[in-house]
């Protein structure tokens, strides 16, 4: 490696600069290569042109400049010149630098490297961008160790990716620069090359890259976290001049083992922004206003909203606890040409069913004890709008008369008053029961069932809707991240896979509470199984074929049946088996009522 050691000939002092560009500059002003504080050195004094193995220094404008004794303009550079800029003396060495560069005697990194180094890695830290954060590692290790050019390879899904690519002489730089034979001995074995001498070299001398590349010194380390390969890092110098050493080597190193925990980080960062805009792309394509869904049976779900929400169809909404039957109402709501009216909405479950009567009508002053003065039920309240009935199954029959009544006469009476009060009104229904069990069971009106379902729409449980899981979780993790200003962003892919897992009883209501009791809780950036309570717990439970077979033929049987009226032999003949078939399987069902 070409440099010169710098000598002040009153101060006494002395370094040694290593000459790694095609072009460097030599002055007193700070932004040159060489910087001599100087007097007799003008701002912009000499400079130093490398024409392939040849260096020459030359005067730039007037001033003085003298080689071995003799004052010139234009001089070409051996091994052991003298050159004289004022009080400077630099003398030219074709060698390796000696213990004043780079190394203390006996091969001890120096104090000027070691601080280089975490120079280098503070450098790093400050940016989490993979591009920047590659861009300041490949700027500082050609500095540190001379290379002309340097390249970052990233492996992604089995592939190599150029991450960035930086030499002196700022030529712009692909992966075509890079020898594949190099490479390919790094990522196979996980362990460091190092080329002192290409033309000479056993292993690659005739490797048809380094010849092509007319590579002179190549080295190639991997990047390794957690017994994963990251990627690789790789330099080369072209210049016969400057061969990489086993110094060298060791150098970058332990440099690499240093970074690649920052490298992982950023790398995996970078991951968690294309995931979150991806996200948002899916949430934008998959979406029915504040309803998240891609599976087939929520897209199905949102075309019948589509439909029907102009109409004044009456809907029941079916689904188990926490499947998001009112955000359906709402939607239903908000697409229909009453979206400007009131949204009413009553859980039938929730409320006394002494009360529910005076909650759904209203009742006039002095009706019953406790009425001070005129209220106005919720189906009033919903005049011109949409009243949700939630948890219809838990209406008390006697309840179910006056609905239906209101249904067909589209007028209400309060407690206490016999003036009928016309109401323009869409009703939406809601149960996670059974209602045609309830009805053969004599605990839901017929009538009244017809009146409500004259269009259905059938929420999935959340167990069944496959990548819905990932996307909700995400979607609630941002949300919650975003209100309470917490470090989680994303997830572990054991945490996925817990999710996709688990069985959630409570639907997507279960869901929810637990990202964002975990998002409160937990200081992870990626959330783990158990951040979200999922170590071991309930996972879906997966039932024997032949038990699962047998329970589809009970519920087919059922309902062929209902579409019969129970006429046994007429239901033998529409699904082709013997009578006695279809007897075993109404006994099974009287014992499961039983």
């Amino acid at each position: 490696m070409a440099f010169f050691r710098c000598e002040h000939t009153i101060q006494k002092t002395r370094r040694d600069v290593p000459i790694r560009k095609v072009l460097t500059s030599i002055g007193r002003s700070s932004g040159n290569d060489i910087v001599l504080d100087d007097p007799m050195v003008r701002p912009t004094h000499a400079n130093i042109m490398r024409q392939g193995n040849t260096y020459t220094v030359s005067l730039l404008g007037s001033g003085e400049l003298y080689v071995n004794g003799k004052q010139v303009r234009s001089a070409r550079l051996s091994d052991g010149d003298q050159v004289l800029l004022g009080a400077w003396q630099l003398v030219w060495s074709e060698g390796q630098p000696g213990a004043g560069e780079g190394t203390e005697a006996g091969g001890t990194p120096s104090l000027d490297v070691m601080q280089a180094l975490v120079d280098l890695s503070e450098s790093m830290m400050r940016n989490t961008e993979p591009q920047r954060l590659f861009a300041a590692m490949l700027k500082g290790l050609v500095a540190l160790t001379g290379a002309e050019k340097g390249f970052v390879i990233v492996m992604q899904d089995g592939s190599r990716d150029l991450a960035a690519a930086h030499n002196v002489d700022n030529e712009k730089l692909d992966i075509t620069k890079v020898s594949d034979s190099i490479v390919d001995q790094v990522v196979e074995h996980l362990q460091p090359v190092l080329v002192s001498d290409a033309t000479h070299d056993s292993r690659f001398g005739r490797a048809k890259s380094v010849v092509d590349l007319r590579l002179s010194s190549v080295m190639c380390v991997p990047l390794i976290y957690r017994r994963d390969l990251l990627g690789v890092i790789y330099l080369a110098n072209d210049s016969i001049t400057d061969l990489f050493t086993e110094r060298d080597l060791a150098l970058l190193q332990v440099f690499a083992a240093q970074s690649s925990l920052v490298v992982f980080h950023a790398l995996q960062l970078n991951q968690l922004r294309v995931d979150n805009r991806n996200l948002r792309t899916q949430l934008q394509a998959a979406s029915q206003g504040e309803m998240i869904g891609t599976c087939a049976p929520m897209k199905a779900v949102f075309r019948i909203l589509r439909r029907v929400a102009p109409t004044d169809l009456s809907v029941l909404i079916l689904g188990e606890t926490g499947t998001g039957k009112e955000l359906v109402a709402k939607e239903l709501h908000k697409l229909s040409s009453r979206r400007d009216q009131p949204f009413v909405a009553i859980n039938c479950g929730a409320i006394p069913e002494n009360l529910l009567e005076s909650e759904l009508f209203g009742h006039k002053k002095g009706s019953f004890t406790g009425a001070v003065a005129d209220k106005i039920g919720k189906v009033e309240a919903a005049n011109g709008g949409t009243l949700f009935l939630d948890e219809i199954g838990e209406m008390p029959m006697n309840l179910q008369v006056k609905l239906l009544r209101v249904l067909q006469e589209r007028t209400i009476e309060r407690v206490g008053d016999l003036s009928p009060r016309p109401v323009d009104i869409r009703v939406v229904a809601a149960t996670n029961k059974d209602l045609e069990e309830l009805i053969r069971s004599g605990d839901f009106r017929e009538d009244l069932f017809y009146r409500l379902n004259e269009m259905a729409v059938n929420l999935p449980p959340l167990r069944e809707r496959g990548e819905d899981i990932v996307v909700l979780a995400q979607y609630f993790l941002n949300q919650y991240r975003e209100q309470y200003g917490s470090k989680p962003r994303g997830f572990t892919n054991q945490a996925l896979l817990a999710m996709k897992n688990f069985f959630w009883a409570g639907n997507v209501r279960e869901l929810e509470n637990r990202i964002k009791k975990a998002v409160i809780m937990s200081d992870r950036a990626l959330l783990n199984p158990d951040d979200l309570g999922l170590e071991g717990g309930q996972k879906r439970a997966i039932k024997p074929l032949a038990e699962a077979e047998e329970a589809f033929k009970l519920e087919y049987i059922r309902k062929a049946l209902d579409l019969n009226n129970w006429n046994k032999a007429q239901t033998a003949r529409d699904l082709g088996v013997d009578a006695r078939t279809v007897f075993r399987y109404i006994e099974r069902l009287k014992e499961l009522e039983t």
